[in-house]
């Protein structure tokens, strides 16, 4: 076990008494703010691209930091990103699957070791706290463990199938699509990045990757952890710059085979039509949000209820896929359980992430909180406040968690993923009209349950449509999967393949099948 194994954090155990994780990850801040703002490229064909034009990249936490620029890259470096990617495949597809394995293990542990000096940047980057960050950076190299060890586990996904005679030899093989985009959200920079960047390597693709606008740095961060690892040239490409000019020429691109796509749903669903149009088929692996409910039993244990609403309604400013944003709490409860969530929620202190008090950071971008103050002056308007609606001030984009009630059943914010830190509440007394909100969305990610009866928890599993369940969970009542624990993928608008992150049938979306018969 290494030393930054030793000090791994999960989203199950967002927590720990360690001082000296506290230490390292204080060290690491501190070198980063002492070598803010260099320059980076892009990654092409194994060489560093610089371009005539770049960006800068402004801390969310600090607005008068700087962190780093990065390229705009242009039409023509998306194109010679898919080119070299191409030319790179024929080799990388022959590597024979063992080997590709051991490259993205070290890929796996250059991330372990490289915990601080990334989780560091990432919480300056997102505003995810210490906490959330270190456990990005953990995800990230256990996803990528995770897919090497379904390689390993399916013998390179190459399996007999019945014989017609001792004559005849038949098997079914799984082979790479070939060049395939990632492009990943700002929220989990790592992991939504490394994970499928990570599967679509191991299976034998070659892949363009490009980061959300907000993060480059991460990315390039885990850029240097492939090419470090050994990944070859060509083989693993990074690009920097507008979705509408790098990110639509990869989606457009007639060579691109594949494309993994997080975001929002309208991006997403965009993409998937734009992607499929073509003369044949190909595969998007896309996640688009959600909208996410927890049910409060009359016969649930509150306490549990109160501290996993809080956590996933607030944690990384509710910016998060999975985050909380619909609560429904019976009746019968509902005046005891607000206390204990109000004040929960009044003792959550926001702030500069890296600083070990602080819970919630800042949202991402300037938009994001002018978003904030336009849904709560909504829900203000047409609801009531019970906790937080206000913006806060300093050199960062700081906004209060905010909770509300008495919002009409047929207001728009009921449905719309809004991705900040607002969650409405709603009271119920029959169970299956409750249910039937739940589920009257577009989306459905995860969702959340809080009984203490077994009869209501097979209710809850038999009915809810989301593809991620939880139940009395304090953790997080709908966020905090973790890779090999939690299968994490979406239903309805939530998803479009209906197969999880981190399971038994991720992998082999990255590859197609051919049936191959030999007769003596």
């Amino acid at each position: 076990m290494t030393q930054e194994q030793k000090f791994k954090v999960t989203y199950s155990t967002l927590s720990s008494p360690d001082p000296e994780l506290h230490r390292r990850f204080e060290e690491a801040v501190a070198a980063f703010r002492a070598n803010a703002g260099q320059t980076y490229p892009m990654y092409i064909n194994g060489e560093e691209r610089y371009t005539d034009q770049t960006f800068a990249k402004v801390s969310p936490a600090d607005t008068s930091l700087t962190m780093a620029y990065f390229q705009k890259g242009t039409e023509q470096d998306a194109n010679d990103a898919v080119a070299a990617a191409k030319a790179a495949y024929p080799g990388w597809r022959d590597t024979p699957w063992q080997e590709r394995v051991a490259i993205m293990r070290r890929a796996a542990d250059l991330l372990s070791e490289r915990l601080f000096e990334i989780a560091a940047v990432m919480s300056l980057e997102v505003g995810k706290n210490r906490l959330e960050s270190l456990g990005d950076v953990e995800e990230t190299a256990d996803l990528i463990r995770y897919n090497c060890d379904a390689m390993e586990a399916n013998n390179g996904f190459s399996k007999p199938l019945k014989n017609e005679s001792d004559k005849h030899h038949n098997r079914s093989v799984l082979k790479p699509y070939g060049v395939w985009v990632v492009i990943s959200p700002f929220n989990f920079p790592g992991a939504l990045a490394g994970g499928p960047s990570g599967a679509a390597l191991i299976a034998g693709n070659t892949v363009v990757f490009k980061p959300a606008t907000d993060t480059p740095y991460t990315g390039w961060l885990l850029t240097e952890a492939f090419r470090d690892a050994g990944v070859p040239a060509g083989v693993f490409n990074f690009v920097t710059g507008g979705g509408r000019t790098v990110g639509q020429t990869l989606v457009d691109h007639p060579d691109v085979a594949g494309i993994t796509f997080t975001g929002s749903y309208d991006v997403g669903m965009g993409i998937i039509r734009s992607f499929t149009s073509g003369k044949y088929p190909r595969p998007c692996v896309a996640e688009m949000g959600g909208k996410n409910p927890t049910i409060v039993s009359n016969k649930a244990d509150l306490d549990k209820a109160a501290v996993g609403a809080m956590r996933s309604a607030f944690g990384l400013q509710g910016q998060k896929c999975s985050a909380l944003s619909r609560l429904y709490v019976h009746k019968d409860v509902k005046d005891e359980f607000m206390k204990k969530f109000v004040d929960l929620t009044s003792k959550i202190r926001v702030g500069d992430p890296t600083d070990l008090d602080n819970w919630m950071g800042p949202v991402i971008n300037k938009k994001a909180m002018e978003d904030y103050q336009g849904f709560v002056d909504d829900l203000r308007e047409h609801g009531d406040i019970v906790y937080g609606g206000k913006v806060l001030g300093g050199n960062g984009y700081y906004v209060e968690p905010t909770i509300v009630d008495n919002v009409p059943e047929d207001h728009k914010l009921w449905k719309q993923e809004m991705f900040l830190p607002i969650v409405m509440v709603e009271e119920f007394d029959d169970f299956d009209e409750v249910m039937e909100k739940a589920n009257d969305v577009d989306y459905g990610l995860t969702a959340g349950f809080f009984s203490e009866d077994e009869d209501e928890i097979d209710w809850f599993l038999d009915n809810i449509e989301a593809g991620v369940l939880y139940v009395n969970r304090t953790a997080g009542a709908t966020t905090g999967a973790w890779p090999g624990y939690q299968s994490f993928g979406g239903w309805k608008g939530s998803g479009s393949t209906g197969k999880a992150a981190g399971s038994f049938y991720y992998i082999q979306q990255y590859m197609k099948e051919q049936s191959h018969t030999v007769v003596d």
